[in-house]
């Protein structure tokens, strides 16, 4: 017989990832604790750029970045960087995604990715309505900008293969551009908009929210760090630092980036490593920002969201453990302020968050090797909140014995 303090399921992780999949779990009436280390958006989910990026179906890993990765790894405050003291221990994962750069693996996973954000993008308003939040979407588009003919005829097979997965955008001139985003610096000739990319008002606003509506539909939220998984008889038994235990008859691993280390104690060794971001967010009258615009040369973007101006992105490779270097944040914040010439930069608040990132750019997204009630769920790199809503609905259905909405195959964590 059950034991009613046990839920049918665990969620560990209560970013946006774990929370959607934890609200999808609800919805196929299951009963379901959501237990993170910190509580509800306190990770990457509360200081992303607030996107839905449905048509971000390149993955970074890819020969364009190779062809810039020299160049930026030269720049300490560059779009990309690995700390010296960080490099010996990302070797493999490096060498794994030069791997996955190659055609037919970029192929393969610009296929996956695609199905997955179809799937995302087909689930999002639905989902949005059914937990109260659908009006803070947003539909405003984003502006690709350039700085030269070239660097545009540069980024053309990437929206080649755009145009083939019947994404709209549409390439501009200096003056077709600045009538979608006026207060551009001379320096940026052309761009490319994309009508069909949205965003959220505010993702920590966005993921408290689906917290509320978890615990209004009888989910209960604890705080603890998870350590370890086993499996036991009828489930699986879940511990915290504190020693204490949890079961229930099915888990879903959605940490973020600390994901990886309560999988080994699974036997299962998956090479997550960590993005980590920075961002500055400034007062919302810092600039007239009418659309998300990206500066893809320089690996950031700017984002209107309902609580300011948020300047933010790059790569930096730096695991879990090293203090933050805000300087990137800096950096990228004058570099704003040359880009938009009336940019206030006053009054802002800085912040590095962890983004989840496996070699190939696709999440692991499965059940685990040593139980079938272990569902993974994690590695989203820059597209956690873009993916949740169809990586939730994966999620509900691998919990519900359901075959999956879309071929999960190329998202497994074995694959490695």
């Amino acid at each position: 017989m059950k034991d009613a303090a046990q839920p049918d399921v665990i969620v560990i992780g209560a970013g946006v990832v774990g929370l959607s999949a934890a609200i999808a779990a609800q919805g196929r009436g299951l009963s379901v604790t959501v237990v993170d280390r910190e509580g509800p958006a306190a990770g990457a989910s509360a200081g992303n750029a607030g996107a839905f990026a449905f048509t971000d179906i390149l993955p970074l890993a890819s020969p364009g970045i190779l062809k810039k990765a020299p160049r930026w790894l030269l720049d300490p405050l560059g779009p990309l960087t690995v700390p010296p003291a960080y490099a010996a221990q990302i070797a493999p994962w490096m060498f794994r995604f030069w791997r996955a750069c190659s055609p037919k693996r970029v192929a393969h996973s610009t296929a996956a990715q695609t199905a997955l954000m179809d799937l995302s993008k087909a689930e999002l308003e639905p989902f949005l309505a059914a937990t109260g939040t659908l009006p803070m979407l947003r539909k405003e588009g984003n502006l690709q900008v350039y700085e030269s003919e070239v660097e545009l005829k540069a980024s053309l097979p990437g929206w080649k293969a755009r145009a083939e997965h019947g994404i709209e955008f549409h390439h501009l001139d200096a003056s077709a551009m600045r009538e979608i985003q006026p207060g551009l610096a001379p320096r940026f000739t052309h761009g490319t908009f994309t009508p069909g990319w949205y965003s959220i008002a505010d993702p920590k606003l966005y993921t408290l929210a689906l917290a509320d509506h978890f615990g209004a539909q009888g989910g209960a939220i604890e705080r603890a760090e998870i350590v370890a998984l086993r499996p036991v008889e009828g489930g699986v038994e879940v511990t915290s630092a504190d020693g204490k235990t949890r079961r229930a008859r099915q888990v879903v691993l959605a940490a973020g980036a600390f994901s990886h280390r309560i999988a080994r104690t699974l036997g299962e060794r998956i090479p997550l490593e960590t993005e980590r971001g920075y961002n500055t967010t400034l007062p919302s009258n810092a600039f007239d920002l009418r659309t998300q615009v990206t500066f893809g040369g320089h690996g950031f973007v700017v984002t209107r969201l309902s609580t300011g101006i948020r300047v933010g992105g790059a790569v930096e490779l730096g695991g879990l453990k090293l203090p933050p270097n805000y300087r990137r944040a800096e950096a990228m914040l004058k570099k704003a302020q040359i880009f938009l010439p009336g940019l206030k930069s006053e009054g802002g608040v800085q912040w590095m968050g962890f983004r989840p990132s496996l070699p190939d750019s696709l999440p692991a997204i499965g059940r685990a090797r040593a139980t079938p009630q272990v569902i993974y769920a994690f590695g989203h790199g820059h597209l956690g909140l873009t993916q949740s809503a169809g990586t939730a609905r994966l999620v509900a259905d691998l919990l519900a014995g359901q075959r999956p909405a879309i071929d999960i195959q190329s998202f497994s964590p074995q694959r490695f």
